[in-house]
């Protein structure tokens, strides 16, 4: 395999999660010479992290782990240029920061999150790879669009389980609790070192492996799967271009000025208010949908009750009925490099935020 080397210090790899195996996956990339590394997690460093992730410190306990990633990566490489993200993929990741991506990896721990990320991966039309570990096993596998799919991948019991996050972090502490070695650093640089392997094969103009590797640590055993899960039916099976920008559309630009340019589509619905389903009682919350269950949480007379005792007031389609036009792209959720879909007639536009800072 001739590696293009000067590729990879123009490269750009997009790598999702910061844990044990996104540190590891984090390692070899700078190792490897890639220029420019866009990291994302939401989770800060703590204590028992340091034993199984090569890039923490312990004076990182306590910080976001994006940024103790970033300064670890700066150890190895000074030149290595880092886009730390803290945040959510689901909700605080712009379409546009995939698109700026020569590949994707995903070093995350639930079904959601790795729902989120083939659904912003095949909009930008990028291929990704995935990592899975838990005690001694793991897998590593190559989604390419047209060829691969993680939605079309999914069981009966997958997507009854697609909502629930089963972290790593969970079943270290059950074991560390019952008096066993966790082994999540070795099966980390295992499958950490594939999904490396691959990204480095795909930043460098090379073709990934349409296979999955799965290896099993307790009989030393690994197999190679040839697989291909490609549904033209689903629905997550579109991809979002020609992408352009348009002058002055940025987060701080209001949805007035938006709407000069066409109805605009959201990615995620805006609630304006909730209603008690009991008593009709309204309450004003005026945020993006995911966000309406932590207001309920935080609030002085509601936080006693459950989600489901309340309806949402919300809009999918912004359009000159929309009564917060002073509202911006940032108030109702929408994260820097967004792409937004602005609808006029039948013609339907995609339009990336452009970022102020």
């Amino acid at each position: 395999m001739d590696i293009d080397y000067d590729k990879l210090r123009h490269a750009t790899v997009m790598v999702i999660g910061c844990g044990a195996l996104g540190n590891e996956v984090l390692k070899n990339l700078v190792l490897m010479g890639i220029g420019r590394l866009t990291i994302v997690d939401f989770d800060y460093v703590e204590q028992g992290n340091l034993t199984r992730s090569i890039l923490f410190r312990k004076s990182d306990v306590g910080k976001r782990k994006v940024d103790a990633a970033a300064s670890g990566m700066k150890d190895i490489n000074p030149d290595v240029e880092v886009n730390a993200v803290f945040g959510d993929v689901a909700y605080d990741v712009g379409l546009g920061l995939f698109r700026e991506a020569d590949v994707v990896v995903g070093c995350v721990d639930s079904r959601w999150a790795r729902y989120c990320i083939q659904r912003l991966a095949l909009r930008a039309g990028k291929t990704w790879i995935d990592g899975g570990i838990i005690e001694l096993e793991g897998t590593a596998r190559v989604f390419e669009p047209g060829h691969n799919c993680y939605a079309c991948s999914l069981g009966t019991v997958g997507i009854d389980e697609l909502r629930r996050r089963m972290p790593c972090s969970g079943v270290i502490r059950r074991k560390e609790q019952a008096g066993h070695a966790p082994t999540t650093p070795i099966i980390a640089s295992i499958i950490g070192a594939v999904q490396a392997q691959e990204a480095v094969k795909v930043a460098a103009g090379m073709k990934a492996a349409q296979r999955m590797l799965y290896y099993e640590g307790e009989h030393l055993t690994a197999r190679i799967i040839d697989h291909r899960a490609w549904d033209d039916d689903c629905p997550l099976h579109e991809t979002w271009q020609p992408i352009e920008t348009i002058e002055g559309i940025s987060l701080d630009t209001t949805v007035e000025e938006v709407l000069k340019h066409g109805d605009m589509l959201l990615n995620e619905p805006y609630v304006d208010y909730i209603t008690d389903r009991a008593t009709d009682e309204k309450t004003m919350v005026m945020c993006a949908a995911h966000l309406v269950e932590d207001f309920v949480e935080r609030h002085e007379k509601l936080r006693y009750k459950p989600l489901g005792d309340f309806y949402q007031h919300e809009y999918t389609t912004i359009d000159t009925a929309f009564p917060y036009k002073r509202l911006t792209l940032r108030s109702l959720g929408l994260p820097e490099h967004d792409v937004i879909r602005l609808c006029k007639g039948d013609a339907l536009r995609y339009v990336e935020i452009i970022n102020t800072y």
